[in-house]
């Protein structure tokens, strides 16, 4: 009889002698098909997944291996019917220990509070299954957003395939699952050639191309640069995008291991890093070697020199995987392209430019900026000042060409109160 009743709530549609967990492999699984493999009450199923903490280890695990084996993901709708609150969002993260990181979670929580979601943040470093952490979020939210695709293996994407939205942050697009990201090939070329053109001929990408496809796209622009010159580039410093190994490159620097006479870093926290150990032991950036990033992080214009790099919009990004969740949730259609967003060169000091030109301004553009001269044998890569010329589409399906900038280092607190007084 018991049987017969979970069989009438799970579907009519199932043949009589054939059990529940067998059906839900077919007509996808319910709360009673995963009771029934975990051999459980579903209020025990519903206090797992809830995590009210009431139920045993060994009882959580069952009911956790049979969430996993019969790929069962709850309907957001019915689930915020069930808990009678309004819409959540999950956002995966590795950590939150960068300015990257920190940078996509305003955005995102920003642009999510204006439109009255709530927002459960889960960080993957440090857990053993991630694939599982994600399938566990999956069951308290209406939406996920993950950034990069080791957190969203396809087994995870199968299991999640039209019952949850889910949005792929800066990382290799996958059938059924909307991504956005923003253009890195591109404007890694221009900026390795702009490197090149200053006379540098010994250049290193630092970073590991094979740890996220950004990365990987902004090496394949620094292997394009060089091989349009017709010259061979280096392999790549292959190390995580972190502070401590920027030191330990720069340490490989002075102890002659590593030969170079510029750096393409992956991105601003180990030029940053690079630079700094490199000029407290002596060494001129960049007179002695370049140095380069990526991201454009707020620190990037008050070192000395300023760095030159790529302006990618992280916040941006956020706030677009915010409300593309919320578009899903409420019936919006998946959109089968990626989104790619413009990224922007920044030049600076760091790269070889004169960042404190004593020779007179260039015009300045319409929006007010006055680029430095170019130096000897560096490529131009000033935007034109007719006020006339074309801006970039704001079409963000296909990628753009980034645009350039030479920016002065700001004026330090004192240097100010001394041009006030003149």
């Amino acid at each position: 009889m018991a049987t017969a009743r979970k069989q009438a709530q799970a579907g009519a549609t199932t043949p009589p002698g054939v059990s529940v967990a067998h059906a839900a492999a077919h007509n996808g699984a319910t709360i009673y098909s995963v009771a029934e493999r975990a051999g459980v009450s579903i209020a025990t199923v519903s206090r797992v997944l809830q995590g009210a903490g009431t139920v045993s280890a060994k009882t959580t695990q069952k009911v956790l291996d049979a969430v996993d084996q019969l790929d069962y993901v709850p309907l957001g709708a019915a689930r915020s019917l069930a808990v009678r609150h309004h819409e959540a969002h999950g956002l995966v993260l590795p950590e939150l220990s960068g300015p990257y990181y920190s940078e996509l979670l305003m955005g995102f929580e920003s642009r999510a509070a204006e439109l009255g979601q709530s927002v459960t943040l889960m960080l993957t470093e440090g857990k053993a299954d991630i694939a599982r952490s994600v399938r566990q979020l999956a069951t308290h939210v209406d939406a996920i957003a993950v950034l990069g695709s080791a957190a969203m293996p396809p087994a995870v994407a199968k299991a999640l395939h039209g019952k949850k939205p889910v949005i792929i942050i800066a990382g290799a697009p996958q059938d059924g699952i909307e991504s956005v990201g923003a253009e890195n090939a591109h404007s890694a070329q221009k900026l390795t050639e702009h490197v090149l053109g200053h006379g540098r001929r010994h250049l290193l990408f630092v970073g590991d191309p094979d740890g996220a496809p950004d990365i990987s796209d902004r090496h394949a622009g620094f292997v394009a640069a060089h091989r349009a010159q017709g010259l061979e580039p280096a392999e790549p410093v292959r190390v995580p995008f972190r502070e401590g190994e920027g030191e330990a490159v720069a340490e490989r620097i002075l102890a002659g291991e590593i030969t170079a006479d510029a750096l393409v870093c992956a991105n601003d926290e180990l030029a940053l890093s690079i630079m700094s150990h490199l000029q407290d032991a002596g060494r001129d950036v960049p007179g002695d070697i370049a140095v380069v990033g990526w991201d454009d992080v707020m620190t990037s214009r008050y070192v000395r020199p300023g760095m030159t790099t790529v302006r990618q919009p992280v916040r941006e990004l956020g706030a677009l995987a915010a409300e593309r969740l919320h578009q899903r949730v409420h019936g919006a259609e998946l959109l089968a392209a990626p989104r790619v967003l413009p990224t922007q060169v920044i030049i600076r000091g760091s790269c070889g430019c004169d960042a404190r030109p004593s020779t007179p301004h260039p015009p300045a553009r319409p929006d007010g900026i006055r680029p430095p001269p170019v130096p000897p044998g560096a490529p131009d890569l000033r935007p034109p000042t007719n006020s006339n010329s074309p801006t970039n589409s704001t079409n963000s399906n296909t990628p753009e060409a980034p645009s350039y900038h030479h920016l002065h280092p700001p004026k330090s607190p004192a240097r100010l109160e001394e041009h006030t007084r003149k």
